[in-house]
């Protein structure tokens, strides 16, 4: 199996999420990382989502969910072809002991502190999964207390947009 990243443009309705995650459920499928927000355009949604699957059952998958009202398109992004990101709020024991430690780490991965405690420091970093895992890597030395990590959002890279405009 191999990991697939797909942005999958949606209008901006209620039950259109759960109706194209049911596919993948339905499936079989594990959804690995899944991101949905507005787009340039209030009407449209624009879902990334990333499923570990082999390459037919995908084409399977892709040719159903464009059979679904809702979905106006669905492009595989080819990795080395797309700017991809993650969010990553940690909350890290940071007393003075290990303090100093943590603000080094943190302006190592170029991340930012966003609260600050006398017990804890709350880091914000945004960047691919490898980078975010090896910071995690990094502070979990120092005590992780809590994690929250958005899922992918991922577009291609160049000129070239998908868009509302250009479809249909």
């Amino acid at each position: 199996m191999t990991t697939h990243t797909m942005s999958v443009l949606v209008e901006n309705k209620p039950g259109v999420l759960a109706r194209v995650a049911g596919l993948f459920s339905r499936r079989g499928f594990n959804i690995h990382s899944l991101a949905v927000g507005p787009t340039e355009n209030p009407d449209i949604s624009r879902m990334t989502i990333v499923v570990a699957v082999d390459e037919l059952p995908l084409e399977q998958v892709t040719k159903q969910l464009n059979k679904l009202v809702n979905v106006i398109k669905i492009v595989e992004l080819d990795p080395a072809a797309a700017v991809q990101r993650e969010l990553l709020l940690v909350k890290v024991r940071a007393d003075t002991t290990v303090r100093s430690q943590v603000l080094e780490t943190v302006a190592l991965f170029r991340a930012k502190v966003v609260d600050v405690c006398p017990e804890a420091l709350t880091i914000e970093a945004t960047g691919t999964a490898d980078k975010l895992d090896a910071l995690l890597r990094m502070l979990e030395p120092c005590g992780i207390r809590e994690i929250a990590q958005s899922g992918m959002v991922a577009l291609g890279r160049g000129s070239r947009a998908i868009t509302a405009g250009s479809l249909r």
